[in-house]
């Protein structure tokens, strides 16, 4: 069975989607809108001496060069922010891989970010939070602590997932929603894509596990911001727009969010080869 709306043009896109779709020219003016978002959520709630919580990926990642660089630049205070990150790889044993492995979103944040951002403005380190496969309940308590997420980021993965909530039709909707932070198996399309994606092809040495911030999480933030930008995207958006709303591309089940937006590139909108 063929569907109609992989073959929608711009236009056709653009004109009735399910889910509020942002065009930009590219890759670059996506990345400094997402920066500034996050630049701009923080310095909204330090001008009120309010916390900011925000879920953020590794993947997309091109927006922290430019956030730092906003950080630095604008002296924005990070001491009452708390970076909640969506996922990390697990190793054989179920372990976070080590922060020295090519793959290690906790390695890239520190290398990427936190370093990068001057000591008297960077949160302190108890602020920095990623999933813990032997603390699943931290995540959820943590936020229930501190009054809810104000904003989440993200992309969108091959088969529709949001951090690692990977496609599981064996669940209703409303089951799927009501998963919070756990291990889980990465789909192996979900693996290839990575690999080609980070890890130049290497499939055989991918993790096969992670631990993410579940859906229930992402989806009672209080903006949702998702970036699509990759050639297989052209795909995803159209579906995620116009598909059926499905535990097979979880993407869709966000759609009934308040305040959930895609930014898509030019490249992503247009169907030329």
């Amino acid at each position: 069975m063929e569907h109609e709306y992989y073959r929608y043009d711009k236009e056709q896109l653009l004109k009735a989607p399910n889910i509020t779709l942002i065009c930009r020219p590219d890759n670059e003016t996506v990345f400094r809108e997402m920066a500034r978002q996050m630049a701009e959520e923080i310095k909204l709630h330090n001008s009120k001496n309010e916390k900011t919580v925000i879920i953020c990926p590794v993947g997309p990642v091109g927006q922290y060069p430019y956030f730092v660089e906003l950080v630095n630049t604008e002296q924005i205070s990070l001491k009452q922010v708390w970076f909640i990150n969506m996922d990390e790889y697990l190793d054989d044993r179920g372990a976070w891989l080590p922060k020295e492995h090519l793959l290690s979103f906790r390695g890239f944040m520190e290398r990427n970010v936190y370093e990068k951002i001057k000591p008297e403005l960077v949160m302190p380190e108890e602020q920095r939070i990623f999933p813990d496969p032997d603390h699943l309940l931290q995540i959820p308590a943590l936020i229930e602590r501190l009054g809810g997420v104000d904003i989440a980021f993200g992309g969108i993965g091959i088969n529709g997932h949001v951090a690692f909530n990977e496609a599981d039709q064996t669940l209703t909707p409303d089951e799927f929603m009501q998963q919070k932070t756990r291990k889980l198996t990465i789909a192996p399309e979900t693996r290839a894509a990575n690999a080609i994606g980070d890890f130049n092809g290497a499939l055989e040495d991918m993790p096969q596990e992670c631990v993410t911030v579940g859906i229930y999480e992402i989806a009672q933030a209080r903006k949702i911001r998702l970036s699509v930008f990759r050639n297989w995207h052209r795909a995803v958006v159209r579906r995620a727009a116009y598909g059926e709303v499905s535990t097979a591309f979880p993407v869709t089940l966000l759609r009934g969010h308040p305040d959930l937006t895609i930014t898509l590139t030019e490249y992503v909108a247009g169907l030329g080869v």
